[in-house]
């Protein structure tokens, strides 16, 4: 039990060490020996969990976008009306992005940059099928524009990861208030107006 333990704790160092190094230099900026020392394991111990340091940042891609989703949609359910499930999963979301900041800016760089395969893009995609079917259903009510579904994330989620990187550099405080304000825009940018 211990032998596990130690294994799942050197493959944890490995993912974190990869968030980190990813958020503060950049894919390319770095090597696996970096991530290793980061880690405090070997660089060979690297290739035991993962096939090469694209393998590391996919499956790092794809554990961060499931644990993203996993909390925003921990209070969501499909019987709610549409505007109040679109707000739960959305404050859920900025609470995420502002919480698990480094996790977040992870997912900020690899949603945004062609460091991870298109391939891990499409898996991560399905983690938001929750959001992608609220949408769907909104769309069908004629509650949320029917517009494409990346301009809906564009005008909805995307604001939160500007917010949290001025945020994070100390140039903006998201407070209640400017955390209620954001979520009115997010709302009032894809709701269909009566």
């Amino acid at each position: 039990m211990a032998k596990l333990q130690k294994s799942i704790d050197k493959r944890n160092a490995l993912i974190k060490a990869t968030i980190d190094l990813v958020n503060n230099d950049g894919f390319h900026a770095a090597p696996m020996s970096k991530i290793a020392k980061m880690a405090n394991v070997s660089p060979a111990t690297i290739y035991l969990y993962f096939e090469n340091k694209q393998d590391l940042v996919n499956k790092t891609y794809i554990e961060v976008k499931a644990e993203y989703t996993k909390y925003a949609f921990a209070n969501y359910n499909e019987d709610t009306c549409v505007q109040k499930s679109f707000e739960i999963i959305w404050k859920r979301i900025a609470d995420f992005k502002l919480k698990e900041c480094e996790n977040a800016m992870f997912l900020a760089q690899c949603d945004n940059t062609p460091i991870i395969d298109e391939s891990c893009r499409q898996e991560g995609i399905k983690h938001l099928q929750p959001l992608l079917d609220l949408w769907a259903r909104g769309k069908k009510e004629g509650v949320i524009k029917p517009i494409s579904d990346y301009l809906l994330y564009a005008y909805t989620i995307n604001p939160l990861s500007f917010l949290m990187i001025n945020q994070k550099r100390g140039s903006f405080i998201l407070d209640e208030t400017l955390l209620e304000e954001a979520y009115q825009a997010a709302w009032s940018s894809i709701k269909v107006c009566k």
